[in-house]
């Protein structure tokens, strides 16, 4: 998923500069402004116990397949409905249903009524962020999924490693720049091909690994590792109504949509990260209340935070340092209509050996 701030560009960086100072010995790795997950599944990969967490729910459902997941899902409780599923390897499951589920006929549901131009042409907004069958396919599977998991037929692992599936191949033909702010007028050619369910893969190993969907400040005082990875948002952009499209689509809710773009109401998810008021108690209270060793923090020269208040900040913990790289700017459209010029920024990684 083409993410905002993500981090997969670097994570070599973040590898290399983190064993630098932590080891590579065991370690459980916390990464609490959690995203795509893509850092998590970094660490996990490297035979880590992970503790992901993000306040943004797809990005929780994202993380519980890609995390939390951990060994190959069966669908025992499918064998009944799917009468041909038991005669498949368990290796080869989650293919079968995921093709199962490509293959239903398609219904009219809340994202086609909302989101799509067939569903919008004759109301106040025409919205056009799926084609019309794309549109009608997300909402069949997803009401399927939610089946499932009411009747028992799926566990939660299952239910989560779908719903992932779904939101990471609709997110590929979304009518979009990049993030889901506004729509394009035309369908762009992406956008016109149906997407498939091609299962969302996740890391084997034997660690059980945590993924939470709670406020950071409230979940820092409670849980405990080694390392604890900070990516915050770093500027005034809110991570709630560039992704809300895949909000509804996760939380399966129906919300109450408003104006051109649909937008759900996300008050109680904006992050203090994004406002300049805030953005220094929040950051100095996780860090003081932090039970770790070490702490990391990625962030860039066009935060809101300056380099000398982030240090200032983590020097009251232990013993601070600092790793810098230069890399290419996120682009969610053309260059000249951003307001930052700009093509790369600098990517500072923060660390203090706590005390």
């Amino acid at each position: 998923m083409n993410y905002i701030g993500s981090k997969k560009s670097l994570l070599q960086f973040l590898e290399e500069s983190i064993y630098q100072v932590v080891g590579k010995k065991d370690f459980t790795f916390l990464d609490l402004f959690a995203g795509t997950g893509i850092v998590g599944q970094h660490f996990k990969s490297k035979g880590h116990k992970v503790i992901a967490n993000d306040l943004q729910y797809y990005s929780f459902v994202l993380n519980k397949n890609y995390i939390e997941n951990h060994k190959v899902l069966k669908f025992i409780g499918l064998e009944k409905e799917l009468e041909d599923l038991k005669n498949i390897d368990y290796e080869k499951r989650a293919d079968f249903v995921c093709k199962f589920l490509d293959n239903l006929d398609l219904k009219e549901g809340f994202i086609y009524k909302n989101y799509c131009l067939g569903g919008t042409k004759n109301k106040e907004f025409q919205r056009q962020y799926f084609s019309d069958e794309n549109g009608k396919k997300v909402d069949t599977i997803r009401e399927n999924i939610e089946e499932w998991k009411k009747e028992n037929k799926i566990n939660d692992n299952e239910y989560y490693f779908l719903l992932a599936t779904l939101i990471e191949n609709i997110d590929k033909v979304a009518n979009t720049a990049s993030v889901y702010g506004a729509f394009l007028k035309q369908l762009k050619k992406s956008a016109q091909q149906e997407f498939l369910m091609k299962p969302a893969n996740f890391v084997l190993n034997d660690n059980e690994h945590n993924v939470y969907n709670e406020d950071i400040e409230k979940l820092v005082e409670t849980v405990q590792g080694d390392v604890l990875y900070l990516d915050p948002p770093y500027n005034h952009r809110q991570y709630a109504p560039n992704y809300h499209l895949l909000e509804t689509i996760a939380k399966f809710d129906n919300p109450k949509i408003k104006g051109k773009t649909g937008l759900r109401d996300y008050s109680n998810q904006k992050s203090k990260f994004s406002q300049k008021k805030d953005v220094l108690k929040s950051f100095e209270n996780i860090i003081q209340q932090a039970n770790v060793k070490y702490i990391f923090l990625s962030y860039n020269n066009e935060g809101l935070m300056t380099e000398e208040e982030v240090k200032a900040i983590m020097s009251r913990r232990g013993k601070y340092g600092i790793f810098k790289k230069e890399y290419n700017r996120f682009k969610a459209d053309k260059t000249e209509n951003r307001n930052h010029k700009a093509t790369s920024v600098v990517e500072y990684l923060h660390y203090v050996e706590c005390k």
